[in-house]
């Protein structure tokens, strides 16, 4: 169960006299009061406030009204606004969220993204009247490559690029995920990702480096230069180059239980010690911006906490860029909402991420300077910093050597550096001598992740939670069977594809691809570290094949360690191969050896996060008392210093709780702790639709009123409704309704929250396969009370029906979600 959100901690609001108005501050309790001397000095390098540069802002500033200073601090999404509004209000900054894209399109051709973005870039710029020419800066989210545009590079996610620890390595990623973003006219990007990740129950886990701060310290300069290269005064970044954003500000890896969005309840020490590390090596470096987290520290929100802000970021470690704000984090702080936060300004806060709370905000913060609320010295030192980070982004200069040459998106060159990073970045667990393979041998590939780019990208890729993907999406990538059949066809051996592990011809040796389904986030963030709690289909897997006499190599998808030790034991090797991207020949480059079985490249990947012994050791961390994994920080075998694994013991721990909060009906099956049942008038069969019994049909009488549902014990849906979750159903109606139908959701013994789905129902093509989605807010806006959600879905009519349905689950709204009526 999910651990009650912390509460702040006695956080009230003050009031301090300033003329007729006053400044409005959130009084910070003494555990979350930083003490600035007892954090490291550091600085932004000279060349960011070159007397140029700051001669241009401040002719600059002092023609500008204070309606367009403000308009300065605020971003909006590219989903909720248009360019006639920013024609209009003059924003600082768009930018891309998750799940926004040209069009509402996540699948819009690279020109359409230029396009799009070009319209924004005009809009900011057109004259009216005497208002300034200031451009907008816009931003995406290129966490592991630039993931949201169809043909760029796909790295690695980071759990991957710490195993490499080669900090070369994540400098030339940098250059080529500016490159690229350049070339689709995009100026700055919300990485890198310095959070040092010590619970991997946490569902980020995957965007960190590694458990212990040397890794992120390490990586966090070089990613900076990669992407934005060296500062020099008086100019502008070199071509293809971006504009960087280190986060998230402050020990985001570091709340308890590993919960998003949740509060670190560390010393300061600790906060410094572990959490701190990465960022004075990237503001040394040069970064232009610093985004502030969600989470909170001892109770406070850091959006609030100017002594972490001000007194410490901004004054003790000399940060002169500017400071941003999540998606609408700014409404989670003690007093304010998404449209109002005079305590996030005053705490220091530069620029509002507001995606859709935008132009309330903007009414609100003109209406709190002109009061007095938010000095105006405070508005102007973020203006100035904002118009700093445009200047050296060369914004103003609008030279954009790269944009339009869409041939740099998957170029051969930056394909080979992803490559390479897949390479360095397997860590090889187990090997009973079965690695390297010969490229002559008759191979079977088989697991749902084998042919699947898409799972092997995970969350962050051209979608928010990474899901829906299919191989054509990624038209310069390779699967990990692609990969494995082109090596094993050099040799002359062959490969063949099969899911299920069935095959035509006994094969030599199988390579079993498994893993974590894509998520991001709060929908990654889970319970129990034990892979497949509860449902363990990938180890029925392996044991089938071990049982047909077939050395079996598993290849372990994932964004974090897992308790896998009954995989490991079904397993004559392990490899981790983390969330490897789009080149999948890089996994065939280190598993598969030449025809004699001499290895091409050896395994050089070491663990940058500590592998449980058991189910119930999170957080495990490198250094903690007892520390006690199954395999160590550091840990890696190779074909040059091989090792053996024991047999090991398959008691997790603890009892096998399943963890599942958003799968309903996935893969033919109810995964627990779900049932689902009908009731009344209503029955269930299972179904063929397109694979043997994956369905399940459910027949409403007519004869009195049927339910048809799920239930379990009660789950927490509050972090996935305000995330704008939707509850998602593939179906066919096979016989129309008669009545209306109702979708539900209870939550206790008298609360239950009901809306009309028979418009969706009743409009569809009976026979034809369809999928609805319904948004979490539906229900809440009806009364639910999603912190105790015991059945998360039921369909009931008094009338005749008959559908089929194939998945019953959680799933984003990509712009396809509704409130039906």
């Amino acid at each position: 169960m999910l651990p009650r959100r912390f509460a702040f901690a006695s956080a009230l609001a003050l009031t301090i006299a300033c003329g007729s108005a006053g400044v409005v501050l959130a009084q910070t309790p003494p555990n979350a009061t930083a003490n600035p001397a007892v954090w490291p000095k550091s600085a932004s390098p000279a060349a960011i406030t070159d007397a140029k540069t700051e001669a241009f802002i401040t002719q600059l500033m002092s023609r500008m009204t204070v309606e367009e200073k403000v308009a300065q601090t605020i971003q909006a999404d590219g989903a909720s606004i248009t360019p006639e509004e920013l024609k209009k209000y003059r924003l600082g900054s768009v930018l891309v969220g998750g799940n926004s894209a040209p069009d509402g399109n996540d699948r819009a051709s690279p020109q359409r993204w230029i396009e799009w973005i070009r319209a924004f870039r005009a809009a900011a710029l057109d004259k009216r009247g005497d208002r300034q020419e200031i451009p907008i800066i816009f931003g995406v989210d290129a966490v592991h490559g630039h993931n949201n545009v169809v043909g760029a590079t796909i790295f690695p996610h980071n759990v991957g690029l710490g195993a490499a620890h080669d900090p070369d390595l994540i400098r030339r990623i940098g250059e080529v995920t500016a490159k690229e973003m350049a070339a689709t006219g995009a100026d700055w990007t919300f990485g890198p990702t310095v959070a040092v990740p010590r619970d991997s129950r946490w569902g980020r886990a995957y965007e960190g480096y590694g458990e212990d701060p040397e890794i992120v310290k390490a990586y966090s300069g070089p990613m900076t230069l990669g992407l934005q290269g060296a500062l020099e005064a008086s100019k502008p970044l070199a071509a293809g180059r971006v504009a960087g954003s280190a986060k998230h500000f402050l020990a985001d890896g570091g709340t308890e239980n590993g919960r998003d969005q949740g509060d670190a309840k560390i010393s300061e020490a600790d906060l410094v010690r572990l959490h701190n590390a990465g960022y004075p090596p990237a503001i040394e470096a040069g970064i232009l911006s610093v985004m502030v987290s969600f989470s909170s520290w001892n109770g406070v929100k850091h959006t609030g906490n100017k002594s972490l802000l001000t007194d410490v970021l901004k004054e003790r470690m000399g940060f002169e860029g500017f400071v941003v704000g999540d998606w609408n984090a700014h409404g989670q702080v003690e007093g304010c909402s998404n449209t109002s936060c005079a305590q996030a300004y005053n705490a220091g806060m530069d620029m509002m991420m507001a995606p859709d709370s935008w132009k309330g905000l903007y009414d609100n913060t003109l209406a709190q300077v002109k009061a007095g609320q938010i000095p105006m010295a405070r508005i102007d030192d973020a203006v100035r910093r904002i118009l700093r980070v445009k200047v050296k982004a060369g914004l103003f200069a609008d030279k954009r050597p790269l944009e339009g040459k869409l041939e740099l998106l998957g170029a051969p060159e930056h394909r080979a550096v992803a490559r390479e990073a897949v390479r360095k970045s397997l860590v090889l667990l187990k090997n009973e001598g079965v690695l390297p393979l010969k490229s002559s041998a008759r191979v079977l590939v088989a697991g749902d992740g084998a042919d699947d780019i898409g799972k092997a990208s995970g969350g962050w890729t051209l979608t928010w939670q990474g899901t829906g993907n299919k191989n054509s999406d990624f038209p310069h990538g390779q699967s990990i069977y692609a990969g494995v059949a082109e090596a094993v066809k050099a040799g002359g051996g062959s490969a063949e594809l099969s899911v299920s592990g069935d095959f035509k011809q006994k094969p030599d040796v199988a390579i079993v691809v498994f893993g974590e389904n894509p998520y991001a986030e709060f929908q990654g963030d889970i319970t129990s570290i034990e892979y497949q709690a509860g449902d363990k289909r990938d180890l029925a897997l392996l044991k089938k094949l071990k049982a047909a006499g077939i050395p079996v190599v598993s290849v372990f998808l994932s964004g974090r360690p897992l308790w896998t030790n009954p995989e490991l034991n079904a397993s004559d090797a392990f490899v981790a191969a983390w969330l490897p991207g789009s080149e999948g020949g890089g996994v065939a480059d280190v598993l598969v050896g030449d025809k004699a079985g001499k290895p091409r490249h050896d395994f050089q990947g070491k663990l940058s996060f500590s592998w449980p012994k058991r189910a119930d050791q999170e957080p495990i961390n490198i250094g903690d008392p007892g520390y006690d994994p199954l395999f160590a920080y550091g840990y890696g075998l190779s074909y040059a210093k091989p090792g053996k694994v024991a047999k090991l013991s398959e008691d997790p721990g603890v009892a096998s709780a399943a963890a599942n909060v958003d799968r309903y009906f996935v893969d033919g099956r109810t995964p627990p702790p779900w049932m689902m049942n009908a009731s009344g008038a209503a029955s269930l069969k299972t179904v063929d639709a397109g694979a043997q019994e994956n369905a399940r049909q459910a027949i409403w009488s007519g004869e009195g009123l049927g339910v048809v549902g799920v239930m379990g014990s009660p789950v927490d849906l509050s972090r996935q409704t305000t995330g704008d979750m939707a509850v998602m159903l593939r179906y066919r109606v096979e016989a129309a309704p008669t009545k209306p139908v109702s979708m539900s959701v209870t939550c206790g013994e008298s609360c239950r929250a009901t809306v009309d789905v028979t418009s969706t129902l009743s409009g569809a093509k009976t026979g034809e396969w369809r999928t609805a989605k319904i948004k979490l807010s539906c229900f809440l806006a009806k009364g639910a009370d999603m912190t105790q959600i015991s059945s998360p879905f039921a369909l009931t009519t008094a009338g005749a029906l008959t559908l089929s349905f194939t998945e019953i689950r959680l799933a984003s709204n990509e712009g396809d979600a509704t409130c039906p009526n």
